[in-house]
């Protein structure tokens, strides 16, 4: 449970992280040196652990698509998403991924949407819908469409790469060095042959280095740890309720966001539709993941 909590507060403050990186560089930029940093850690455990071996012999037909998905498209979009739109909004927009993945499951896993899954994802969505239209729930006129749109396509992108991942062999610390060991050279093509990547003085390289270090590095580590130990997941999977609220707290203290109180709402609906979702797989084996 401490890992558990340690991995959550770290993720409650990658919200303001990345608004605070993005007012210095742009988000391929960030993603750049954030993903070379998050590579570098986990190859550093990898070999710690023994690991290179079997890193280098197999598995990297795998990650020729994994790290397409994940770094590259999903972070690139994401901070795209909070480019746009203020942290608080697109923070709460990215939780519903797992409602995205309950829906995904059903063609491509083809398990079947229980009514609980349904009401969950209708009292979530409406959640989505408030956070867009800024609590003019009866105007279509988004604040942001675009932002939003890249937010919600964002959870699409995660929801499907865990979803495709489901037989995936590779130990997990292995399998997220090999997906940054593809992703890595593609973001260096990209950055070589676009923009080029700019001095941004020393703020802008230590908040690059603490996403890549903390949201993509250690609090990866961190899960995996209390995954693994814990007797079951739900128990651990339950904390990440506490990180919304962190996360606006930090948002208004740190980079002077003020909390609107759609995003409040919504939020609210956002979180009331998981915790339906966790309570339909509540009385589930221990050790299920």
């Amino acid at each position: 449970m401490l890992y558990g909590l340690g991995a959550v507060a770290l993720w409650s403050t990658v919200a303001t992280a990345f608004k605070v990186a993005l007012e210095r560089m742009t988000p391929l930029e960030l993603m750049w040196l954030a993903a070379l940093v998050s590579w570098a850690l986990i190859g550093a455990l990898v070999v710690r652990r023994g690991l290179l071996g079997e890193a280098l012999k197999r598995g990297w037909r795998t990650a020729a698509w994994a790290g397409l998905m994940n770094p590259v498209a999903y972070y690139l979009v994401l901070f795209a998403a909070y480019d746009r739109l203020p942290g608080q909004e697109a923070m709460a927009l990215n939780y519903t991924w797992a409602l995205a993945m309950a829906l995904l499951a059903v063609p491509i896993l083809g398990q079947r949407l229980t009514l609980v899954d349904a009401l969950a994802g209708l009292v979530a969505y409406s959640g989505v819908w408030v956070i867009a239209t800024r609590g003019a729930v009866l105007d279509v006129a988004f604040a942001d469409p675009l932002g939003v749109g890249l937010a919600l396509v964002s959870t699409l992108i995660w929801a499907l790469y865990w979803l495709l991942n489901v037989r995936d062999r590779r130990p997990p610390l292995v399998a997220q060095w090999q997906n940054f060991s593809v992703g890595v050279p593609v973001l260096t093509g990209l950055l070589l042959f676009g923009p080029g990547f700019r001095w941004h003085g020393l703020d802008g390289l230590a908040a690059g280095v603490y996403v890549g270090l903390f949201e993509m590095g250690i609090a990866f580590v961190l899960w995996q740890l209390a995954v693994g130990t814990v007797s079951r997941t739900a128990k651990v999977s339950n904390l990440i309720f506490l990180s919304p609220p962190v996360s606006l707290m930090l948002l208004y203290l740190v980079v002077g966001e003020p909390i609107l109180p759609s995003t409040l709402v919504g939020l609210v609906l956002i979180l009331g539709g998981l915790a339906l979702q966790q309570w339909q797989k509540a009385p589930a084996a221990p050790g299920d993941a």
